[in-house]
């Protein structure tokens, strides 16, 4: 389950760090270069799912509740604009979710 999280929070960063990188040559006018490694670890991003020990399906829908949590504190730490109480409570909720969804038993 450590292994699986770990592989959340990667791809998570990937997928978010990519597109920033992406939205920073796009919207701020920054080199190609910066949209090519955008692009790049986009790509990542579409690779570490493949590590994961569930179908396709259950990993992206499980990776929808976990890249909420991670755009909201991206959002805080980069953007400077905190989330407030109703972002928390969403976020915790979409986790909850992800812990649903990835590992309860099932037979």
């Amino acid at each position: 389950m450590i292994r699986s999280l770990l592989y959340f929070l990667v791809a998570g960063l990937c997928e978010i760090g990519g597109g920033y990188l992406v939205w920073l040559w796009l919207r701020e006018g920054k080199s190609l270069w910066i949209g090519v490694l955008g692009g790049l670890v986009l790509f990542l991003y579409g690779v570490i799912p493949t590590l994961q020990p569930a179908n396709f399906g259950r990993i992206y829908a499980a990776y929808g509740g976990v890249f909420i949590m991670l755009s909201l504190l991206w959002s805080w730490w980069i953007d400077g604009v905190k989330p407030d109480w109703f972002d928390w409570l969403g976020s915790w909720i979409a986790l909850l979710g992800v812990m649903v969804i990835m590992y309860a038993p099932r037979h």
